[in-house]
């Protein structure tokens, strides 16, 4: 197959998907392995993207990829399609999803003891938003679920991975150089004795 039909044909695909295609999938329909297929894609994206009177870009993961619009035209998009603004996440939705993000898989109990307060409402609205999702079960008593983030939320914050995330430490500098208070290292607190 030539490389100008396979283009087509992924630009074809993707198109009509309207979601994320892994590379395992589009690997059969190119006639190659999936590790040629990735690289095939990462390449061709690159070449998508570097036209600039495109108003949809080729957006990769670490497992698949999609056709999506541009962040620059979400106004028309939401004007023609009649779209309410909306959906933003509130504060106690995004400290959630901040620590599903930086320490998945995780269980309820764990985000509850990282925030100090029932966090079930901001779960709940997150697996609905599908930004994260039950990926299974701990073995412990009670069997709790576990929670990731989804390709949902690379998606919604231009990540190809979640190895892209900024590092952890680039938050504690900034906390240090505003006027923010301090938190304490967890290490260094000692539980009351009551």
């Amino acid at each position: 197959m030539e490389r100008i039909e396979m283009k087509r044909i992924c630009e074809a695909v993707l198109f009509a998907a309207g979601h994320a295609l892994s590379y395992e999938r589009l690997s059969l329909l190119l006639e190659m392995s999936e590790k040629h297929t990735k690289e095939f894609i990462k390449g061709y994206a690159e070449e998508y993207n570097s036209i600039p009177d495109r108003g949809i870009q080729l957006i990769t993961y670490e497992d698949s990829c999609q056709l999506c619009t541009k962040e620059e035209y979400i106004d028309y998009i939401r004007a023609a399609l009649g779209i309410r603004r909306g959906g933003n996440l509130s504060n106690s939705s995004l400290e959630v999803l901040s620590i599903i993000a930086y320490h998945q898989p995780v269980t309820r109990a764990f985000i509850e003891q990282v925030r100090g307060i029932d966090s079930s409402y901001s779960i709940g609205a997150l697996c609905e938003k599908g930004l994260i999702e039950c990926c299974g079960k701990l073995e412990a008593p009670g069997r709790p679920s576990l929670y990731a983030t989804t390709d949902d939320f690379l998606r919604c914050f231009g990540l190809e991975s979640i190895k892209e995330l900024p590092e952890a430490a680039a938050f504690s500098a900034l906390a240090e150089s505003s006027d923010l208070p301090q938190l304490a290292d967890a290490e260094e607190t000692e539980p009351s004795e009551e």
